[in-house]
């Protein structure tokens, strides 16, 4: 069985310190729902790169925009369900691009049917003819 690659995690110290926050406030984040540690064998919290990321949206938000914690969730869950929506589009648009080349492989086009250039026999005239005048 192959090792998992292991993967980076902060304890609560570390990152309170790196970002010059209080413990307590990434306690009270994890409350409120908006981080959401793993934690080890001895329940202490472990903050992964995916997490610190996350925080540094949250301090961004509340620090330098103003939000409160309310319009926080609200502004991650839609950042969330954004990247979701990219996905799925991602996912549509492949799946057209498979189904078109196979379509257009499995077309030939019928005898007469196909377009061709077709050199111009007279020179084109500056502007458009007048009829004749009448006396």
């Amino acid at each position: 069985m192959p090792k998992q690659r292991a993967r980076a995690a902060y304890m609560i110290s570390a990152v309170a310190e790196k970002y010059g926050v209080h413990p307590q406030t990434l306690r009270m984040y994890e409350r409120e729902g908006l981080l959401k540690p793993s934690r080890s064998e001895g329940n202490t919290r472990l903050y992964t790169d995916e997490d610190l990321n996350r925080l540094e949206v949250i301090l961004e938000l509340t620090r330098e925009l103003g939000v409160n914690l309310a319009g926080v969730e609200i502004i991650l869950n839609m950042r969330e369900k954004m990247a979701a929506m990219q996905t799925q589009i991602e996912q549509f648009v492949a799946s057209l691009n498979v189904e078109f080349s196979r379509n257009l492989r499995s077309v030939e086009p019928e005898p007469g049917t196909m377009l061709m250039r077709v050199a111009n026999p007279e020179p084109a005239t500056s502007g458009p003819s007048r009829p004749a005048r009448r006396k």
